[in-house]
């Protein structure tokens, strides 16, 4: 098959789409595909016309222009198949905000507000979480523990992105859920317990070798399996995502709190998802292949 991947990209997570990138296309190859990696800049819009000329799009953009629906959308009008959630899914996933307003009727979600000036006051006490709507790899999440931490994070992130959530801080275990769907079925690969030696599972600890302990399978009761693997699936559900996307959350006295999903979850050496294919027996090159046999052509 001839497939082009997109991975590069123009957003803050332009270097981790590189990592997911090649490594995508190393995989693509083994498996005997033509494979053509396309790095996406500005002069996008030149390049997209060539798509046309192939049977299959990879896309491992990762954030603004890539995760959010607007390539998808593109894509579409090209008609183009492509891997992954459609231009509504991706959109709606992208923005934290939104996501919450869809999801939190069908699944527990940390209380929340919108914030578009800096304040000294959280509804929830401290510590609580301040995060951006639309941004990926926890770029501009901090654990505030007081007023003041409370007010300078939200002077630095507002002017990047104009209005942020501030969340109540749940002090409990970061799982991570891998959803694919193989032979028509969603299939949830080993769930991922995070163990992070930072505050949380941050950008450094995401990226940074050592830095966050992988536990494979998690240890979970069958309660607690069940009502993780029960929220994920109705969250993956209600967005109408598509093919895979991973699930992250917090655990907490046997009741999963929801944070966000992931339509195009990460593809390095140290992403989770691979990691939880590992756990199940598959290797890279088998959860690629699983992935590129979600798209219906």
């Amino acid at each position: 098959m001839k497939i082009a991947v997109l991975m590069g990209g123009i957003s803050r997570e332009r270097e981790i789409s590189l990592r997911s990138g090649e490594n995508v296309v190393k995989a693509l190859r083994k498996l005997g595909h033509d494979v053509t990696p396309i790095d996406v800049r500005e002069n996008f819009l030149q390049v997209l016309p060539t798509l046309r000329g192939f049977d299959l799009v990879f896309i491992a953009l990762h954030g603004k222009f890539g995760e959010d629906g607007t390539v998808q959308a593109l894509l579409d009008w090209l008609g183009v198949p492509y891997t992954g959630s459609g231009v509504v899914a991706s959109a709606l996933c992208f923005d934290k905000l939104m996501t919450y307003r869809v999801v939190e009727k069908f699944v527990p979600v940390p209380e929340y507000i919108v914030v578009d000036k800096p304040t000294r006051e959280s509804p929830f006490g401290f510590p609580c979480v301040v995060k951006p709507r639309k941004e990926g790899s926890s770029i501009g999440v901090h654990i505030c523990d007081g007023p003041e931490e409370l007010e300078e994070s939200l002077k630095t992130e507002l002017k990047l992105y104009g209005e942020m959530i501030l969340q109540r801080y749940i002090d409990g275990r970061e799982l991570t859920v891998s959803v694919i769907e193989m032979d028509g079925e969603l299939r949830i690969l080993p769930i991922l317990e995070l163990r992070p030696k930072r505050r949380f599972y941050d950008y450094i600890a995401k990226y940074t070798p050592n830095m966050t302990e992988f536990v494979l399978p998690a240890p979970l009761t069958e309660e607690e399996y069940r009502a993780v693997c029960d929220s994920c699936l109705k969250a993956f559900r209600t967005c109408e995502c598509r093919g895979f996307a991973r699930i992250d959350g917090i655990l907490k006295d046997g009741t999963f709190y929801f944070l966000e999903i992931n339509t195009i979850p990460g593809m390095t050496d140290l992403s989770d998802m691979p990691a939880s294919a590992r756990a199940a027996g598959m290797s890279f090159e088998d959860l690629i292949d699983a992935i590129v046999k979600t798209v219906k052509r």
